[in-house]
């Protein structure tokens, strides 16, 4: 399955058969991928999936197997050193010199890239303000939360001016008025044409920040879209969830078929897929089936996920 913008759009990233494996297993089995410039592109899915090895291969971490791969036209395996300069990488661990401030942070890693002092110091000044946090500038990175040292590593990785960032898992662990801060730093890179290619497990991040985005399950990808065009596509609007023992449920399944886009089963909770939740809730109270109640709620990837896999976004 190719992932891919609309036609006629310049691509930041392509890749065909792209594959990795560690001995017998394909941690990436022949994904074909193409992300537009100025795009936020996400892999969903969840542990084990390949979302982190594909990212690793993407920013030259990684020696792929087979297949091609190129970034803004280029090779990360024959070109690492000019992919790794149109790069920003935001890693899933906190990767800082916690004994550092702030500011020393990204000094040190304007050096790698041989910016010139003065150019890096304006720059260091604009990043401080972009991600708010020039009130700590010389805290060490150790006093600083969890939400802000995630955003000294989106500094960090915005040093270089990148074209692409790669940001994997950028708010796990985040508490949520943390991960809603980084999330507006990352819409306001969007705005400014940078392209975003992300990796998680948080349906909601997906849904809020994703132009479109590859659910990936043991290698594949499994399905593609854009995030609310996939939830109706697979899915349907909303989702009923009963409460049934395995007989009732059986029998649910059974008389429900012709009202329901499809459902899913987890011990005695049975989740039904439809445009209209509660018409597909009245009409199993017709049945007379003895059920009960769970929720009528919005459709979300994690249903789509549960619809094409058989499992949760959060199952290993």
């Amino acid at each position: 399955m190719t992932a891919g913008p609309g036609d006629g759009a310049a691509a930041a990233v392509t890749a065909r058969g792209l594959t990795k494996r560690y001995g017998s297993l394909a941690a990436v089995d022949g994904i074909d991928i193409r992300i537009g410039q100025g795009e936020c592109f996400g892999f969903l899915g969840p542990n084990g999936a390949g979302k982190t090895t594909t990212m690793r291969m993407l920013s030259c971490m990684a020696h792929r197997d087979a297949g091609t791969l190129t970034v803004l036209g280029r090779d990360p395996e024959t070109a690492p050193r000019e992919v790794k300069a149109l790069l920003g990488v935001v890693a899933q661990e906190i990767n800082l010199d916690i004994e550092l401030t702030v500011r020393e942070n990204l000094r040190v890693y304007a050096r790698y890239f041989g910016i010139e002092a003065g150019v890096a110091d304006a720059r260091i000044e604009e990043l401080l303000d972009f991600v708010r946090l020039r009130e700590r500038a010389d805290w060490a990175v150790d006093r600083l939360s969890g939400g802000m040292q995630r955003r000294v590593q989106i500094a960090r990785a915005l040093i270089n001016d990148p074209r692409v960032v790669l940001l994997d898992e950028p708010t796990t662990g985040l508490d949520p008025q943390a991960r809603h801060l980084v999330w507006d730093r990352l819409r306001a890179l969007r705005s400014r044409g940078v392209t975003l290619v992300l990796t998680t497990h948080y349906m909601d991040e997906a849904e809020q920040l994703c132009d479109r985005l590859v659910v990936m399950d043991h290698g594949v990808i499994a399905r593609e879209g854009a995030p609310q065009d996939l939830i109706e596509a697979e899915v349907g609007r909303e989702v009923v969830d009963l409460v049934a023992t395995s007989d009732a449920a059986d029998a649910l399944v059974d008389r429900l078929s012709g009202h329901t886009r499809g459902f899913h089963r987890r011990g005695e909770i049975v989740s039904f897929f439809a445009t209209s939740g509660e018409d597909v809730y009245l009409a199993a109270r017709e049945t007379g089936i003895p059920c009960e109640l769970r929720a009528i709620r919005r459709a979300t990837l994690e249903d789509v996920f549960l619809h094409v896999t058989g499992h949760a976004l959060r199952e290993d």
